[in-house]
C-alpha cells in the first residue's frame, strides 16, 4: 500500500465497523487496532485544535535594541594577528626566542620546546574614521571600518577547539546544554511561523570540531533546536513528500498523527509531545515556504555579485545572502559556520603566507556584504552581526615536526571579534593586548560577556532566562553572575 492510500485509510477508521477493521487489520499491524481506538476516542470527544506553537513570538522582557542575529562563526579559530590585531613590537622580534616568562606554567595543544616569536607576513594599516587596524588580507572588510566595533580583548578558558566552540556557543565546554541560538527563540519565538525560529548554515566543506551540539537545544525542548539548511538540493532533508504521496494525502496523514499526539499530550503532559506536533505541522507548512525563502535566484545580479554568491554552489557568499533573506522573513537567529580557520602552518593550505590569504580571499567578501546589504534595506539597526572564532593564535610560530611553514597554535588569552548593529556603538575598537599579542592589556571580555550582551541586545534578562532541568536552574551564561553586559559597547 502506497503512503497515500494508507493515509487515506487512516483518516477513514473512525467510519469502520469492528467487524471491517479486524478484517482488514492483517494488512497493516495490530498497532492499528490501538490507532483506531484513539482515533475513535477523540474524535467522540469532538476534534481538538493542535496546542500553540511553542515558537510563536513572545515580548522581550525589556526593550530590545535587536530583533534578530546573524552569527558568522569561523570555526578553527582565526589568527587575530594577521587580520585585526596588529603589533609592530612583534614584528620587530620576528623568529627570536619566546622569552621564559610567556612560556612558563603554559599548556599548547603542539608546541614544543622553546618556539620563536612571529610577526605577521602581512601589511597593516589604518582605514575609516575610525582609524581601525586591519591587516591587507580584508580589502573588503577595511571598506565597512565605520560599521563594525572591534573587541581585541576577548578571552576564553579553553584551548581545544570542541570544548571551546561548545563553551562559546552553548556555555558549557561539555555536549549537553543548549545552544545560544536555542535560548534565544525559547525566550522569544520566531516571527515568521512557517520557517524555523533557528537556522544553521555550513560551509567550508565540514561541521565544526563542536559537532552538531553547537546549535543542539540540549535541556530546551525540541522546538527551540536548530535546523540545518543547505544551499544546494533541498535546504531541509525529508520535508518534501515521498513518492506516491500527494499534499493532500500528507495533510490527512498529518490530522491522524496530531490527533494521536494530541491524546498522548493530554494524558502524559509531555511537553516533547506539543514539540512533536508542532514539528509536524512546521515541516508541512516549509514545504512551501523553504523553497522560496532559499532560492537566491530570485536576487537581482547586482546583489549576488555584490556577496560573490553563485546559485546552485555550497559557500560561504550563498550562506550570508542566505541569512540577510531568512532574518529579512522573520527568522530569529541564524548562525552561519565556515570551516577551515585553524592555521597551524603544518602544510601549505593552513600556512598564514598561502592558507590564509585563500580563507580570506573565500569569505571576506560576503561578510562585507551582508553588513553594506543589512544597512542599505535598513535592516542593521534590527540586526545584530557577531563575527568571530572560538579562541586566539600564538604570537610564536608553532613549527610543528620542524615544518618550513608558518602557523600558529591554539591560545586561550585573546583574540579579536567584531560585533555590528543591533545597537552595539559603530567604529569602536574595544580593548588591547600586549605588545606582542599574548595576553589582553585591557578591557578584558569573556565568552560569558559576550553570550550576555547579545541577549541584553534583544531584550532578554541574561540573568533571568533560565530553565530547569534535572534539579538545576540552568542559564546560558552558568550558574555565577560572572557574564556582565559590556555597556561601553553599545549605543
Amino acid at each position: 500500500m502506497n503512503p497515500s492510500s494508507l493515509a487515506t485509510h487512516f483518516a477513514g477508521l473512525h467510519t469502520s465497523t469492528r467487524r471491517q477493521f479486524l478484517h482488514s487489520s492483517g494488512r497493516f499491524s495490530l498497532g492499528a487496532v490501538a490507532l483506531h481506538s484513539l482515533l475513535n476516542e477523540g474524535r467522540a470527544a469532538g476534534l481538538r485544535s493542535a496546542p500553540p506553537s511553542p515558537l510563536l513570538p513572545k515580548a522581550p522582557e525589556h526593550p530590545a535594541r535587536a530583533k534578530a542575529v546573524i552569527y558568522l562563526s569561523m570555526s578553527g579559530a582565526p589568527p587575530s594577528l594577521d587580520m585585526f590585531d596588529y603589533k609592530p613590537e612583534l614584528n620587530r622580534l620576528n623568529m627570536q626566542p619566546c622569552p621564559d616568562s610567556f612560556l612558563n606554567g603554559e599548556k599548547f595543544a603542539f608546541i614544543k620546546g622553546k618556539p620563536n616569536l612571529l610577526g605577521s607576513p602581512h601589511s597593516f594599516a589604518q582605514y575609516g574614521g575610525s582609524g581601525a587596524w586591519m591587516s591587507s588580507l580584508l580589502p573588503h572588510t577595511q571598506k565597512i571600518a565605520d560599521e563594525l566595533c572591534i573587541i581585541r580583548s576577548m578571552t576564553t578558558d579553553q584551548f581545544n577547539h570542541a570544548p571551546a566552540e561548545l563553551l562559546a556557543y552553548t556555555g558549557n565546554m561539555r555536549s549537553g546544554s543548549a545552544s545560544l541560538g536555542s535560548w534565544v527563540t525559547y525566550g522569544l519565538g520566531s516571527e515568521n511561523q512557517d520557517l524555523p525560529g533557528f537556522v544553521t548554515l555550513l560551509s567550508g566543506g565540514s561541521d565544526p570540531t563542536g559537532g552538531k551540539g553547537c546549535w543542539g537545544n540540549g535541556f530546551l525542548p525540541g522546538a527551540y533546536q536548530g535546523v540545518q539548511c543547505r544551499s544546494v538540493g533541498d535546504p531541509i532533508l525529508f520535508t518534501g513528500n515521498p513518492e506516491g504521496m500527494s499534499r493532500e494525502s500528507r495533510r490527512r496523514t498529518l490530522d491522524a498523527l496530531q490527533a494521536i499526539n494530541q491524546e498522548e499530550a493530554e494524558l502524559f503532559g509531555d511537553p516533547e509531545t506539543v514539540t512533536r506536533i508542532a514539528q509536524y505541522e512546521l515541516a508541512y507548512r516549509m514545504q512551501t515556504s523553504v523553497p522560496e525563502a532559499f532560492d537566491i535566484r530570485k536576487e537581482p545580479e547586482a546583489i549576488r555579485a555584490l556577496y560573490g554568491a553563485e546559485p546552485g554552489k555550497a559557500s560561504f557568499a550563498n550562506n550570508c545572502l542566505l541569512a540577510r533573506r531568512l532574518v529579512e522573513k522573520g527568522v530569529r537567529f541564524v548562525q552561519v559556520f565556515d570551516w577551515g580557520w585553524d592555521m597551524h602552518g603544518t602544510s601549505e593550505g593552513n600556512d598564514l603566507v598561502s592558507g590564509l590569504p585563500n580563507k580570506c580571499k573565500a569569505t571576506e567578501q560576503a561578510w562585507s556584504a551582508l553588513i553594506l546589504d543589512l544597512k542599505q534595506r535598513g535592516m542593521l539597526d534590527d540586526v545584530l552581526v557577531v563575527w568571530g572564532g572560538e579562541f586566539g593564535r600564538t604570537p610564536m610560530n608553532e613549527a610543528r615536526g620542524g615544518s618550513p611553514y608558518l602557523g600558529r597554535d591554539h591560545h586561550p588569552h585573546c583574540f579579536s571579534m567584531w560585533l555590528a548593529g543591533g545597537g552595539v556603538k559603530a567604529g569602536l575598537q574595544y580593548g588591547s593586548t600586549d605588545e606582542i599579542g599574548y595576553r589582553v592589556a585591557e578591557d578584558k571580555v569573556g565568552i560569558r560577556d559576550l553570550q550576555a550582551t547579545i541577549l541584553h541586545q534583544l531584550g532578554l534578562d541574561p540573568y533571568h532566562l533560565s530553565y530547569k532541568s534535572q534539579g538545576l536552574n540552568n542559564r546560558l551564561i552558568g550558574p555565577t553572575n560572572e557574564g556582565r553586559i559590556l555597556r561601553a559597547i553599545l549605543t
